[in-house]
């Protein structure tokens, strides 16, 4: 039942706002699995759902944008996804509760400034590389978000964009976790059985852009986030 609720909460929050799916699927379910089998689940996911927006909004797509961070975040995801299948559970579980932490304190900053800052190319690269790890071990694209908000002008250009990107990653990582036995019979049954969940909170969120404040509706998320954070430490020490 919990898979299912993480699954519905997920995508209406990817719906909403084009990210945070990974952040909010994989927070809800530490608490009862492990990320090695979190991760690969909520990617099958992510798959489609990086698809269907990127689709929705292609008028959107600026390639040069895309293709560079793309291809840094693919590359750099690659230690990322060893370190998953080799580090302890539970050494994994804090660490992803600190970062939980520090990317929700940084997304509530820049919710909270009035004024996009101009980031400069070695900030790209920096974010392509974090956004690569973070996305090999935790499926996380956060602060790829943080720096894709700046670059585009509106809530629909951002989904676009930031989907394109997902959505190439996600195909090497489908690629190598395969490979490496990180996608397992279980792990694909059990994300075709969460595909449905995924779809109705996906168009929900969806439906639900157009009406929603969408700024109140990440603040809130983006509080539950930290506090989860914080608990999740708390009970892996």
């Amino acid at each position: 039942m919990v898979w299912w609720a993480a699954a519905v909460c997920a995508f209406f929050i990817k719906g909403l706002c084009g990210f945070a799916n990974t952040l909010v699927f994989t927070t809800i379910l530490s608490f009862a699995a492990d990320n090695v089998s979190i991760s690969p689940i909520e990617l099958l996911l992510g798959y489609p759902s990086n698809l269907i927006l990127a689709w929705k909004e292609r008028s959107f797509i600026r390639w040069r944008l895309c293709l560079p961070l793309a291809a840094l975040v693919s590359a750099s995801s690659v230690p990322g996804i060893l370190f998953l299948k080799n580090a302890d559970a539970a050494t994994v579980k804090i660490i992803f509760g600190a970062v939980i932490i520090l990317i929700g304190l940084e997304m509530l900053l820049r919710e909270l400034r009035q004024k996009k800052v101009r980031l400069s190319r070695a900030i790209l690269v920096l974010i392509g590389v974090l956004s690569g790890l973070l996305c090999g071990l935790y499926g996380v694209g956060a602060l790829l978000g943080a720096y894709m908000s700046q670059v585009t002008e509106d809530s629909r250009a951002f989904k676009a964009n930031i989907c394109v990107v997902f959505f190439m990653e996600n195909t090497l990582r489908i690629f190598l976790y395969s490979l490496w036995g990180i996608l397992t019979p279980d792990i694909l049954k059990r994300a075709a059985v969460l595909i449905p969940f995924m779809l109705a909170g996906l168009a929900l969120g969806m439906a639900s852009s157009r009406a929603l404040d969408e700024k109140l509706v990440k603040k809130c998320v983006i509080i539950l986030l930290i506090l989860s954070g914080a608990a999740l430490i708390f009970n892996s020490l």
